[in-house]
């Protein structure tokens, strides 16, 4: 049978893991604060702020299924991808520090790896500090752009197209619309912290 996405959804959805329960109370969450958002925020009542919440679900989904393959201690498939960063890289430089710095001590940053694209999605599914794990979006798809540049198989725009739309999340949090941050924002009234992260 050939895939679909909707045998492909139906299959994330369903799949015997503990990371599915974990995905739903996150979806479930997002859908909660987003309604208590348009409840309680007179402001947040526009289809633009419903469209924006869409799209930084989605962002977010991508983002937590693609962590899915990098859960520790299973680095199979994220050492193949450092090691066509070691070969295909854009700059010789992060070539070298993958090789010797990175790939010797997969079992840390394997982990860490794991864990910021895990924030990032649940950032942008929940709408919780969007701007400040945006930026970290940024820095991973820039990662990913030059160090798998050349590789074959993979068109560096993939990456870029990444980079720019966390750059837009990163300018235009979309945490603000629907999300905690824009609670947190009506509540706290925008101090400087919460500024820079939301």
């Amino acid at each position: 049978m050939r895939p679909n996405p909707v045998d492909d959804a139906i299959a994330f959805l369903t799949k015997p893991a503990w990371t599915t329960p974990v995905f739903w109370l996150l979806l479930l969450g997002s859908i909660v604060i987003a309604l208590r958002a348009w409840r309680g925020l007179p402001g947040q009542r526009r289809l633009h702020d419903a469209a924006i919440w869409l799209l930084r679900l989605l962002v977010g989904i991508m983002w937590w299924q693609q962590s899915l393959w990098k859960i520790p201690p299973d680095e199979g498939g994220l050492i193949y991808w450092m090691k066509q960063e070691v070969a295909h890289a854009a700059i010789a430089l992060q070539a070298t520090f993958v090789a010797q710095i990175v790939l010797p001590r997969i079992a840390v940053f394997g982990p860490a790896v794991y864990a910021i694209e895990v924030g990032i999605g649940a950032s942008l599914m929940l709408g919780l500090f969007t701007r400040g794990f945006a930026l970290l979006g940024i820095a991973m798809a820039v990662n990913l752009w030059l160090g798998l540049y050349s590789a074959p198989g993979e068109w560096p725009w993939t990456y870029m197209f990444l980079v720019i739309l966390m750059a837009l999340f990163a300018v235009d949090p979309p945490g603000r619309c629907l999300g905690l941050d824009a609670s947190w924002r009506h509540r706290l009234r925008d101090g400087a912290l919460l500024r820079l992260l939301a």
